[in-house]
């Protein structure tokens, strides 16, 4: 088989599954919605007129448009970003284990999202916890570039220990912050750090939608500078390549859709660290099939996750950054068994 049919076979699949998985999780929990009703109800609500024979109820046709469908959307946006900056990373720190949160935004978005509930500011309004979370992601990113910025050089071994280092420090000031605060408070940040996206509504939409969608767009148009940069710092040089710009500019976008989607569904783990690597062995190492294609397989990943957790256990709904670990972690430890035989860990 052809790399060329694979690759299709390959979009068909993740596509197709895709679809099925968005079906299921708009129509299926506690309260069942017939399939053919949702669809109607779904169709006539974007102006395409059609009948069937079992009509929604008034009840259910609210918990498909208000609960359920900003939900999905949701877990479309924060699964492809997360995947999409998971397959970035690899590529710019040239190591398959590396994950969206390697440079500490998952640590600054922590200290952001507790610093805004112990302020009291989440009673105040919907957006202030996103908000907070999304600026601590950034402040991270920032101070890790700055540390590892010498000589007009970003050495990516020395990002590596210096996001580590950043994300220890954040996570120092997280847990003394999490020690002062009240109980409710405690139980309002451990609900938000496991990540989930129950009670998410239009309004968490409509912030994440357009910094994930801008970002994603400029990753997926850059793919062919991300393959040059891949090869080599010298290498992309001898080919016209300003390397420093490039490697800055991918690390920022990366950093922007990771902390857009830590803001507002929690820390999810595993993302952006198995999807791109499931998707490299089926579609290679082209950044601009790679790219497209972890965005893809990572809405698949989360959408399948979420609705998994909100059935398999009814009527107790287990978290989606639990279900990501659960499905995740085995085929991580595969894969560090793999480096390890190889000799690359």
């Amino acid at each position: 088989m052809s790399k060329q049919l694979q690759r299709i076979l390959t979009a068909i699949g993740i596509g197709g599954a895709l679809c099925i998985c968005i079906i299921l999780a708009l129509h299926v929990g506690t309260i069942m919605i017939p399939i053919g009703g949702g669809i109607q109800s779904i169709l006539q609500g974007i102006g395409i007129p059609i009948y069937v024979a079992t009509p929604i109820s008034q009840e259910q046709e609210a918990v498909l448009w208000f609960i359920r469908m900003p939900r999905v959307v949701i877990s479309l946006l924060v699964g492809a970003a997360l995947a999409l900056a998971g397959a970035v990373m690899q590529g710019v720190f040239s190591n398959p284990l590396a994950d969206p949160g390697i440079m500490g935004v998952s640590a600054g978005a922590s200290l952001g999202a507790v610093l805004a509930i112990a302020l009291g500011m989440t009673s105040l309004g919907l957006f202030y916890m996103p908000l907070f979370a999304f600026i601590g992601a950034f402040v991270s990113v920032g101070i890790t570039i700055i540390l590892t910025w010498r000589n007009n050089k970003l050495d990516t071994a020395t990002l590596l220990l210096a996001g580590v280092a950043v994300s220890m420090l954040l996570g120092a000031f997280t847990s003394g912050i999490l020690t002062m605060i009240n109980e409710y408070r405690l139980r309002e940040f451990l609900f938000w750090m496991v990540g989930g996206l129950d009670f998410r509504r239009w309004e968490h939409v409509f912030i994440a939608i357009g910094p994930i969608l801008a970002g994603s767009i400029i990753l997926m148009l850059l793919g062919r500078h991300l393959n040059v940069l891949v090869l080599g710092d010298t290498e992309a040089r001898a080919l016209g390549l300003p390397v420093m710009v490039y490697r800055i500019l991918f690390l920022l976008l990366a950093s922007l859709i990771t902390a857009t989607a830590v803001c507002v569904s929690g820390s999810i783990g595993f993302v952006g660290l198995v999807v791109p690597h499931i998707v490299r062995l089926l579609v290679g190492p082209d950044h601009r099939i790679l790219l497209p294609m972890s965005a893809l397989g990572g809405a698949l990943f989360l959408v399948f996750c979420d609705t998994l957790g909100r059935v398999i256990a009814q009527p107790v709904e287990i978290r989606v950054g639990i279900m990501t670990a659960l499905l995740g972690a085995p085929y991580f430890l595969f894969l560090l068994y793999r480096l390890r035989r190889k000799g690359g860990a």
